[in-house]
């Protein structure tokens, strides 16, 4: 009876081992799943908020193929300019496309990076710590990218566009008066006839635009983000460790995310300057081809405007990326913390059990 009784509660232990292993699984897919979820919401939230400062920041980098002419504006003339002619809408045009853009890139990059980073640290050690991130943000990056580029795409020209009044009254007077065929397309009204109209006149080529350039840009950002993001947050880590060993004193994570999300957005955004000229200028020249090709945008512009050219536009691109990846790391941080209590308490109780099963 005694060999019976001990049967039983070993069948037992070993029923609760199996269903606690398969409420961890479903709970880490579940979580998996999440992270998709907020990197959405986050990717929307930081976009919508910073809109305006992506419009300056096109229309900067742009003009040298609006208007044919070295003699351009700067941040503040570009500001004045938007705002005189179209006031406040002028600077949320393609705003949008910019967000479904976003949810979409948010979605796969948080998402991805969750999933890939647990796979590779547990498949290719010698591939962990910072590889794993980068490879992991490179790669959720890549993924998105086949909704973000069109919806980039027509963002941009929406925002070089702006109103009507802007696109009639001023772009097109400019480029007329270096070049009277310069009309490039027709006025977009919105997201969608947008698409239909870039599709109606190159097809798939055209709203898939600069897309090597896009991932030529976005990958190595990507990666960059995340491995300065998860490097700023061990060195917090070891400065708390090493100043205040004894100490309960604890960041919290949603200002963790908002400090360290700003510098790791602000560097990797600036270091990624000139690819982010050469895919604005390959998406916004339309059927009227100046550059044919990313090597040949980065050869004329390194000719014609030197250093300079490729990082026009770099000072709004900072400014845009440090609130932006800010509010984007502290969102996804905020969501963790907040919803992470089925996690925390499986976890435990898995830790709990061990010793019974062992003993």
């Amino acid at each position: 009876m005694a060999v019976t009784g001990g049967s039983t509660s070993t069948s037992g232990e070993l029923h609760g081992t199996n269903s606690s292993a398969t409420l961890v699984s479903t709970n880490n897919q579940f979580f998996v799943w999440r992270e998709f979820l907020w990197g959405a919401i986050a990717g929307g939230f930081g976009e919508g908020m910073m809109h305006p400062i992506d419009t300056v920041k096109t229309r900067i980098q742009s003009q040298a193929i609006m208007t044919q002419t070295q003699k351009q504006k700067g941040i503040l003339q570009m500001v004045k300019a938007v705002w005189g002619v179209d006031g406040l809408r002028g600077f949320y045009r393609g705003v949008v496309p910019g967000v479904t853009g976003s949810l979409a890139t948010g979605a796969t990059y948080f998402g991805v990076i969750e999933s890939t980073k647990k796979w590779i640290e547990e498949t290719h050690p010698n591939l962990g710590g910072h590889w794993a991130h980068f490879i992991a943000g490179a790669l959720g990056d890549t993924l998105g990218s086949f909704i973000y580029v069109p919806c980039e795409v027509i963002k941009q020209r929406m925002q070089v566009q702006g109103t009507k009044k802007y696109w009639t009254s001023v772009v097109m007077k400019d480029a007329a008066h270096v070049k009277p065929d310069a009309t490039m397309y027709g006025y977009y009204s919105g997201m969608f006839q947008a698409g239909c109209s870039i599709w109606k006149d190159q097809g798939p080529k055209g709203l898939y635009a600069g897309y090597w350039s896009t991932l030529a840009r976005d990958v190595p950002f990507a990666g960059l983000m995340v491995t300065c993001y998860e490097a700023l947050k061990d060195v917090t880590e070891y400065g708390r460790q090493k100043w205040f060993p004894n100490s309960s004193f604890h960041v919290n994570s949603s200002f963790e995310g908002l400090v360290l999300g700003g510098i790791a957005g602000g560097v990797s955004a600036y270091l990624t300057t000139p690819l982010d000229v050469i895919k604005t200028r390959l998406q916004v020249q339309g059927t009227i081809v100046r550059y044919n090709g990313w090597m040949d945008a980065l050869r004329r512009i390194w000719l014609i405007e030197g250093p300079k050219g490729l990082f026009r536009g770099s000072i709004p691109r900072v400014i845009w990326y440090v609130p932006a990846s800010a509010l984007t790391f502290m969102a996804v941080e905020f969501l963790r913390d907040h919803f992470k209590e089925d996690k925390v308490t499986t976890l435990s109780i898995e830790k709990s059990k061990s010793p019974l099963q062992h003993s």
